[in-house]
């Protein structure tokens, strides 16, 4: 028996006029998908607990099985995991963004213009991080560079207690009334306010400005907190796994959950992402585990964006290119299979940022004969009077890994 689980980022929304009064999901071309949707078991689950945060680390350790109320310590420490950062017990790790702040002329506020720095590609957004290593950096704080425009920052004997805002969630707003408060909140200040004049006059910005682009002028901490304590998911659930993701956090989840992590080329993040090479990847991994974790972020950054049209395609490109050939790859090997399809959290085009709303899912299991039904994969699966419904989200995990056809 195999298991398979597809994630598609922030793939649920809520309706939207220009579509009609549709989402992305039912707006979206969508044949695979609702074939698992019309033979498969549905149901509804709250993946964010109640006083959590809506991020899709929460969402993904909750999918993952794993109560967040007892394993989750922040955002920044699964990064530092996939990026190759062995936390000590005295370090808090921090998210580094690299973002575009627009200023005013006088210097006295600036806007969050862009939380991704234009998706900055990694390569220049690498030499930016270096340069702040190398002029910030010291025995009390360090830069690693990580994908694209998301990087870490390491604490060493630092505070954890920091309230600090997720620059995705204050775009278009003034950074003003988003900066980090509490107990020490002056040192993360202090590197913020020094990255401003170093990135500002650093030659990859200078050659992004000249073509157009947006600058990288500033880095933003968040999302902290100190290395968590998980056991194993071969403990938990007995089983062998992969995870595949372009996405840092993910990453270092799947590190933490003892999974072997299958790293994809060209896997961006972005909605260029490499989606073929992630379904054939991951079919390869089959041949060597039980359990397959495939995570794809391009919904989830489509999103944020506000973008519509991006959203759509990516979810088609979902569809096609990764749940399509994962089914015909299932079948041509023979196996007996179950997949659990469903997105992580909501991140509505009208919010451009999560949600803490439930998300609808779809457990098939290749055991189960029938003719199907008509129903789809969407948003009315919420509705759906036979909906499954599953207020602990960890729980969910429990039900798709149960030997029952």
């Amino acid at each position: 028996m195999k298991y398979i689980v597809l994630i598609g980022d922030g793939m649920a929304d809520r309706p939207i006029g220009e579509l009609g009064g549709k989402t992305p999901l039912q707006a979206a071309h969508t044949p695979n998908m609702d074939w698992l949707a019309s033979r498969g078991t549905v149901g509804v689950v709250h993946t964010i607990p109640e006083g959590f945060y809506p991020g899709s680390d929460v969402a993904n350790l909750s999918v993952l099985g794993y109560a967040p109320s007892l394993y989750y310590s922040g955002r920044a420490p699964l990064e530092a995991a996939s990026i190759g950062v062995d936390l000590q017990p005295n370090d808090v790790a921090y998210r580094c963004n690299l973002v575009t702040l627009k200023f005013k002329r006088d210097r006295s506020t600036a806007i969050m213009d862009d939380y991704s720095a234009g998706h900055i590609e990694t390569a220049e957004a690498a030499r930016l991080i270096k340069t702040i290593e190398d002029q910030l950096g010291n025995e009390e704080f360090s830069f690693y560079p990580g994908v694209s425009y998301r990087h870490l920052m390491v604490w060493h004997d630092g505070k954890a207690d920091i309230e600090c805002a997720a620059p995705h969630d204050i775009m278009g707003r003034s950074v003003g009334d988003y900066l980090p408060v509490g107990d020490g909140a002056d040192r993360l200040l202090d590197l913020m306010r020094r990255s401003v004049d170093i990135l500002e006059r650093h030659e990859v910005n200078i050659e992004r400005v000249a073509k157009g682009k947006k600058p990288a002028n500033s880095i933003w901490l968040w999302g902290q907190g100190r290395r968590p304590k998980m056991p194993p998911f071969k403990d938990k659930y007995g089983l062998s796994g992969a995870l595949i993701s372009a996405v840092d956090l993910t990453k270092g989840l799947g590190i933490y959950a003892g999974f072997k992590i299958v790293n994809v080329p060209g896997a961006t993040g972005w909605i260029d992402t490499n989606y073929s090479g992630k379904a054939e990847y991951g079919l390869k991994a089959l041949e060597e585990v039980d359990f397959l974790y495939l995570h794809v972020e391009a919904p989830d950054e489509a999103g944020h964006a506000g973008r519509i049209d991006y959203k759509i395609k990516a979810i088609e490109d979902i569809d096609g290119k990764i749940v399509g050939p994962i089914l015909e790859g299932l079948k041509n090997r023979a196996w007996d299979f179950k997949i659990l399809l469903m997105p992580d959290h909501p991140t509505p085009i009208e919010l451009r940022t999560h949600s803490s709303d439930p998300v609808p899912f779809v457990i098939y299991d290749s055991r189960v004969k029938g003719e199907g039904t008509n129903r789809g994969y969407s948003e009315e699966i919420l509705r759906a009077l036979e909906a499954v419904v599953i207020k602990d989200g960890f729980k969910l995990m429990d039900l798709f890994i149960a030997e029952r056809p």
